[in-house]
């Protein structure tokens, strides 16, 4: 931890630390990207049930749930294991890894982004205050600003992938093919849509890092420093808050950057997409594809930060090995040249 303060890690470095945590931490766990964005673009309503079939529904105590438009090539997920079943039975194992390319490639993008204009942004504060201490309101401040900055720069990416991640493995083209397809529909405006729901989502790493504070102030008052597992306790917690305080606009980036199904309108803003949702599946429908969206958060979240500080560790350590062997280097010439001045 000295080292840290010693050798500071440049914003680049801290952008290079974060997005090789945020790589490895969404591979790890890419296939419930998949089903996560599965379950949260279909949209269902009630069937309109056969005569026959309409007593056992109310005798099950449920009405049953299909499309609101029937689509061949898009398979009815109930939830997540159900999703898991059909992507594999449909088409393979592969099927979970589909579009995991682009993905992680957004994935990178978008944390180096947001790493390096937090960093970047922090020092500001830092100079501007003349203090290395911000408040929280700071704090929240700093990462709503790098997180808007952040997401204009890599939203396209974004955009790409959930196309990819939404379409059969039949119609799945590859990363510049869905780029153009977007552009050919919707031009170029078309690789930022959801953007404005993505803004608003800059409120999700704020309310994580508001809830870790109050969790750390309330169970470790007297502990400037968290072991591992209580970070990661703490963390899973506060992200657990964040995820379900702004799942539904989630859902609703997610169904606006989808390409629109068969029947389904063609959404122009997140709430739309919301009033659309509650018409046709009710509030519940807000919170569809919760469990794998809480399970990768509450992974990605673990992984990326502890090999964020790994990774900065080893960068802290070989800044100090560099610096020494330039002064070894400066020791060595500033010898020789005394060496040859005429005494």
């Amino acid at each position: 931890m000295s080292e840290s303060a010693e050798v500071p890690l440049p914003p680049w470095g801290d952008a290079i630390a974060g997005a090789v945590g945020a790589v490895l931490a969404n591979a790890a766990v890419y296939p419930l990207d998949i089903v996560k964005t599965r379950l949260q673009t279909q949209i269902k309503k009630p069937a309109t049930a056969p005569e026959t079939n309409e007593k056992k529904d109310l005798e099950k105590g449920s009405a049953a749930e299909v499309p609101a438009h029937h689509d061949e090539h898009h398979d009815i997920y109930h939830d997540t294991l159900d999703a898991v079943k059909k992507i594999i039975g449909k088409e393979g194992l592969g099927g979970l890894y589909g579009g995991m390319f682009g993905s992680l490639l957004g994935v990178a993008s978008t944390n180096f982004a947001y790493f390096y204009w937090y960093s970047t942004v922090r020092h500001f504060f830092q100079r501007r205050n003349r203090s290395t201490h911000l408040t929280a309101l700071q704090e929240l401040a700093v990462g709503a600003v790098a997180g808007a900055l952040a997401q204009l720069f890599t939203i396209p990416v974004a955009v790409v992938t959930t196309r990819q991640q939404t379409q059969p493995k039949s119609q799945r083209k590859g990363l510049i093919e869905t780029a153009k397809e977007i552009v050919h529909e919707d031009g170029v405006s078309g690789l930022w849509r959801g953007f404005k729901a993505s803004l608003v989502l800059v409120s999700n790493p704020s309310i994580t890092y508001g809830a870790y504070q109050r969790f750390h102030e309330f169970f470790f008052a007297k502990k400037p420093h968290l072991a591992a597992w209580e970070a990661f306790v703490l963390g899973a917690a506060s992200k657990s808050i964040a995820t379900l305080s702004t799942q539904p606009l989630i859902v609703s980036k997610v169904t606006l950057q989808s390409k629109p199904r068969p029947g389904h309108p063609k959404f122009k803003g997140f709430v739309e997409v919301l009033k659309y949702i509650v018409e046709h599946e009710g509030l519940r429908g807000l919170f569809k594809g919760l469990g794998p969206q809480l399970g990768k958060g509450l992974l990605v979240q673990g992984i990326l930060m502890m090999s964020k500080e790994r990774i900065e560790v080893l960068f802290i350590a070989l800044f100090a090995l560099l610096r020494k062997l330039r002064a070894q280097r400066l020791a060595q010439a500033a010898a020789r040249a005394a060496a040859v001045l005429p005494k």
